[in-house]
């Protein structure tokens, strides 16, 4: 699958029911050698994004669980997301 496939995807937590964010906001850990992305870095964003709270969140890849047309459903555990 090619990045511009996953831009603009929705980002959904499966466990809280909860959209994270959209791909294209948020970053991806990408292994140089092998072009692998490692995780996806979501920023922790409030009040229809105009005021950041805490730190951002890190999503390793093996934690995605399904990659949609519309949607990335992930599967945040919770010592990553408090």
């Amino acid at each position: 699958m090619r990045l511009s496939e996953l831009s603009g995807k929705e980002i959904v937590d499966v466990k809280r029911a909860e959209r994270l964010g959209v791909l294209g906001q948020t970053d991806l850990e990408i292994n140089e050698t092998t072009g692998e992305i490692r995780s996806l870095i979501i920023p922790n964003v409030k009040w229809f994004g105009l005021k950041r709270e805490g730190g951002d969140i890190r999503v390793p890849w093996s934690h995605i669980q399904k990659v949609g047309n519309d949607m990335i459903i992930i599967d945040v555990p919770d010592e990553i997301s408090e």
